[in-house]
């Protein structure tokens, strides 16, 4: 199987071999409609096992045609796809479906069906017996914080919209399926409210190491839940396949970098940590010293802190190690030279 590339106006952009080893590919994948649209243009790309992908794009470029295609969803015009080295176009789509899990957006969970039911839904469709899934329910109800003693006998009215998405998302994990399909899964939810569950879940998936691939129009999303990035323009293009901070500081194409705005920095200093290099001497710190922060913490922490010292401490807070011994102090300067660090690490 050969490599993918794509063009670019700046240069051609080679992407990873793919691999029949992988959890998903996607090879010289083509959909096309009776009237002419390319909705996905001969995509060729590898999910890996256990990782979180994010597809991300502007509005109609194709990524949410791209994941109904994994289920069947959306019959590809040309090409293959490959689960676990399985061509699923040569095999019975239901039966697919029910090894896949699939969230979407609006959540759909059925309204006179109890929490319980519904997240039973599909063992109940291979046949699992009462107690075994009566146990699973339990199970995935604690791991999406939902204590099943609570909600089990709840209905989706009783419900707020991310209470509703947490059974959604316990729904899709029932049956422990090697690959969960996620599409604007918490677009829904208010702001507050979203975050929350992204670090839920985020949480989760590391847990059970489910393969996840995710539709999203928002970077900050992306950024925030993907182990890898892949960026779609309009007609199904892969403009660039990168891990999070690769896409920030090194955008592969006009296209990339006017998705991702004029905020990557700001998103850097959620995926950059404070390090010993970016560190002055302890001894540099002003008395009262205010609270440390930790060696390796987020930059995004290490800002908070340095914009909430009053005027006395010179801008300078202190960085202690995991034993709680301060060795160093850290300043603005420090942010630069951090993020200057962690861009020129992503060209590597």
């Amino acid at each position: 199987m050969a490599s993918s590339t794509t063009g670019t106006s700046e240069a051609t952009v080679a992407f990873p071999t793919i691999t029949d080893e992988a959890a998903i590919v996607f090879d010289g994948v083509r959909k096309e409609y009776p009237n002419g649209t390319v909705a996905v243009g001969d995509l060729s790309l590898s999910v890996r096992e256990h990782e979180m992908l994010a597809l991300v794009g502007p509005s109609g470029c194709g990524k949410s045609t791209t994941l109904r295609m994994t289920n069947r969803l959306v019959e590809p015009s040309a090409g293959r796809i490959l689960l676990r080295g399985e061509d699923i176009t040569q095999g019975d789509p239901v039966a697919l479906r029910r090894r896949i899990g699939y969230v979407i957006q609006n959540v759909g969970l059925f309204p006179h069906r109890t929490v319980a039911q519904n997240v039973a839904t599909v063992p109940g469709l291979l046949g699992w017996d009462k107690a075994r899934t009566r146990a699973r329910v339990g199970e995935l109800l604690e791991l999406v914080g939902l204590a099943p003693d609570t909600y089990a006998k709840r209905y989706p009215h009783e419900l707020s919209g991310g209470e509703r998405q947490r059974v959604g998302v316990a729904r899709a994990l029932a049956t422990d399926p090697p690959v969960l399909l996620m599409d604007e899964p918490f677009g829904a939810v208010d702001p507050a409210g979203r975050r929350r569950l992204q670090t839920e879940f985020r949480r989760i998936q590391r847990e059970l190491g489910t393969t996840v691939l995710f539709v999203t129009h928002d970077i900050d999303e992306a950024v925030h839940l993907g182990d890898r990035i892949a960026v779609f323009s309009f007609g199904g293009r892969l403009e660039q396949l990168a891990e999070p901070l690769t896409v920030l500081a090194h955008p592969a194409s006009d296209a990339v970098r006017e998705f991702i705005g004029e905020g990557a920095p700001v998103r850097m200093l959620g995926l950059a940590t404070v390090q010993q290099g970016d560190l002055d001497g302890a001894e540099l710190i002003s008395a009262p010293a205010p609270e440390p922060i930790r060696l390796g913490a987020p930059l995004t922490e290490a800002f908070e802190a340095i914009a909430a010292l009053p005027g006395s401490a010179m801008g300078r807070v202190p960085v202690a190690d995991e034993a709680g011994d301060v060795v160093g102090s850290f300043t603005a300067d420090g942010i630069l030279a951090a993020l200057r660090r962690t861009a020129d690490a992503a060209a590597v």
